[in-house]
């Protein structure tokens, strides 16, 4: 069944494939009743993330893909090794899901497989203080785990937009970033160590070492594979002492290559602010209005410093000849004070509540081709359909090149037209990253909307996932179809993965 009859045929399709009773009677005597969610109120909760197309699904009373079979609440990494033993000499598919913040479809059952909420395992076990790492279970909400750091006079360093609706396992399985990725890295760069089960029952413990010369990282073969191979439920993070001192700055600036210039070369000079964002004519425009600063220059970026205060001092004052270098003037902080205001807060709600058609898309470019990338993309997708809102920032800055996230929105219209669009726009976009040498993403992984253009990226390192996969998991029970890999036997198929 293609993606038109899947959107237009609406009620009728929901597939509701639920765990026979005899099963769920075995599987209640292995975990407890009150760990085992049956009742459809429940698995309809857990039927989608905050992929676009599942709202698309829900506003003409339909799921993006079917209802789970059952929810399972493990409140330990034993737990879980009992629950996918048994899943597995029953042939049942496991999905893990965090807080439900993915926006890719990642976590979408799409036959009936059995949700594992992790949300219970919610702990930190260890804060080592002399090696400056954490130790922490994979269910454990993002806020509540930097606060538990701050009361202790440390920092994670990680501070995603969905900070308050993501789980710290959520963080490693979609190889995420956060706001200050370009001082303190990916998460990829965070993890020292973790613990996940395998699909067939066993624990895999990589210990976390300071570096290790030992073959292949067999960590970051998890970090990043968003359950298909494991469930992460225990990691080990570096942490930082909280910095005592923080000054944001808003700088003007003449155009956006003036911009990118100051940002590729304070990275390149070994300096490392905090937080470095750089907004388009267009978002700069929204940010900046009546600031007379942004008359003659009107690309707005925003920066922030922190650490020691000697440190904090010197790393602002040759920032700032670096900016001014390229044409920059400082402006008034409205523009960081309302970010820091509402850095945790998502746009795309107040969108989607009124029926717009509004998705979020991040891709990496290198310093070479930011500009060409940013342009033919915005020119592209404005061919597609002319009226739509387009905008760009640039938020997790490297030395070596930069991310670019990118908001598109439709406008309220027929559901079945805005959903070829958004496929539409989609293509083009993630083809032009990569004809120019970009990742298909930077920080919000693959999940299913992805998948299409995964070999694409990968060449042969797609076969090398599938040997994995299938050598781990024989029986495709681990997130089937997900990251690109092929679908559960009988499976909805919403063609995610076909060109």
């Amino acid at each position: 069944m293609g993606n038109s009859e899947l959107l237009t045929n609406a009620s009728q399709e929901i597939k509701d494939i639920t765990l026979a009773p005899e099963l769920a009677k075995k599987l209640q005597g292995v975990i407890g009743q009150d760990k085992l969610l049956l009742g459809k109120p429940d698995r309809y909760a857990y039927s989608r993330d905050r992929l676009p197309y599942g709202l698309y699904r829900i506003r003409v009373g339909a799921l993006p893909g079917t209802l789970p079979s059952a929810i399972v609440l493990p409140t330990s990494t034993q737990e879980l090794v009992k629950i996918t033993q048994f899943c597995l000499a029953n042939k049942l598919a496991l999905i893990p899901y965090g807080a439900g913040s993915g926006v890719l479809g990642g976590t979408i059952p799409l036959n009936g497989e059995i949700i594992v909420d992790l949300k219970k395992m919610n702990q930190i076990i260890d804060i080592n203080e002399i090696n400056c790492t954490v130790t922490v279970q994979a269910g454990m909400n993002g806020m509540q785990f930097e606060e538990a750091l701050n009361e202790k006079g440390y920092t994670a360093g990680h501070y995603p937009q969905s900070i308050s609706m993501s789980t710290v396992g959520g963080w490693a399985a979609c190889r995420g970033a956060g706001q200050a990725s370009s001082r303190y890295g990916k998460i990829e760069d965070m993890v020292l160590g973790l613990k996940a089960v395998l699909p067939n029952g066993e624990l895999l413990e990589v210990r976390p070492v300071a570096r290790r010369s030992v073959g292949p990282s067999i960590k970051d073969i998890f970090v990043g594979s968003e359950g298909v191979l494991g469930f992460i439920t225990e990691l080990t993070l570096r942490i930082w002492k909280k910095s005592a001192h923080s000054e944001g700055c808003v700088l003007a600036f003449p155009s956006l290559q003036s911009g990118f210039n100051a940002l590729k070369e304070i990275m390149q000079s070994e300096l490392r602010p905090e937080v470095m964002r750089l907004y388009d004519a267009e978002e700069s425009r929204q940010r900046t209005e009546n600031m007379p600063e942004f008359k003659e220059r009107p690309i707005l970026c925003v920066i922030k410093f922190s650490g020691l205060k000697d440190l904090l001092e010197v790393e602002k004052k040759l920032s700032l000849e670096i900016a001014k270098k390229y044409g920059a003037i400082t402006a008034g902080l409205g523009p960081y004070q309302h970010w820091e205001k509402t850095r945790y807060q998502s746009y795309s709600t107040q969108w989607q509540t009124d029926n717009y058609y509004m998705d979020t898309i991040e891709v990496t470019s290198d310093w070479s081709h930011v500009m060409e990338m940013y342009q033919s993309i915005s020119e592209e997708v404005k061919a597609i359909y002319p009226e739509i809102y387009f905008g760009a920032h640039w938020s997790h800055i490297y030395s070596e090149g930069l991310c670019q996230y990118m908001t598109i929105r439709l406008p309220p219209m027929e559901n079945m037209e805005a959903h070829q669009l958004h496929l539409k726009l989609w293509d083009k976009i993630e083809s032009i990253c990569l004809s120019l040498g970009g990742s298909l993403a930077h920080h919000h992984g693959v999940g299913l909307l992805r998948g299409r253009w995964l070999k694409d990226e990968l060449n042969q390192g797609m076969q090398i996932l599938g040997a994995l996969k299938k050598s781990l998991d024989p029986n495709n029970l681990f997130n089937p179809g997900k990251l690109g890999l092929p679908l559960a036997e009988g499976a909805i198929d919403l063609q995610f993965n076909k060109k």
